[in-house]
């Protein structure tokens, strides 16, 4: 999985009611106007509920 700036991926998931699934998150993300490459990145991530965005940012800071 490639590295991206857990900041910026955060921007795009503003507005997620966690605990929050893969799917919740690349869902907020494109609602958001993440580009193709963050929603990607989020696809990329393991199937599992996510209880916050230090557990986002900790999956993809890798």
């Amino acid at each position: 999985m490639s590295k991206a700036n857990p900041i910026e991926v955060q921007k795009h998931l503003s507005g997620v009611d966690y605990p929050a699934s893969r799917e919740d998150l690349v869902r907020a993300a494109e609602r958001n106007g993440a580009d193709q490459n963050t929603v990607d990145l989020l696809r990329d991530l393991p199937d599992r509920t996510y209880e916050g965005p230090s557990g986002v940012s900790k999956e993809i800071g890798g």
